[in-house]
């Protein structure tokens, strides 16, 4: 489905660390208790859309919904 998250991938370092990419690119680490909140959160997902919404929402690179609508606000039209 168009707008799904995808290409996000999740590594667990030696330590406990958790990088998570996006095309590649490190999106954030997570170190400690939020690092293991995590993994508990993607491995629970159901399928791999899920895990991919799971990333997303962790890295803070997903869709809210309002984009359209705030496009077409006055205050935003002469952008």
């Amino acid at each position: 489905m168009p707008g799904d998250p995808h290409d996000f991938e999740y590594v667990v370092r030696r330590g406990g660390d958790v990088v998570i990419t996006h095309h590649g690119k490190r999106a954030t680490v997570l170190r400690g208790p939020r690092a293991q909140e995590f993994v508990g959160e993607v491995e629970a997902a159901s399928d791999e859309v899920s895990a991919q919404q799971v990333m997303a929402r962790w890295t803070g690179n997903y869709k809210r919904g309002n984009e359209r609508a705030a496009r077409q606000h006055p205050r935003n039209r002469g952008r």
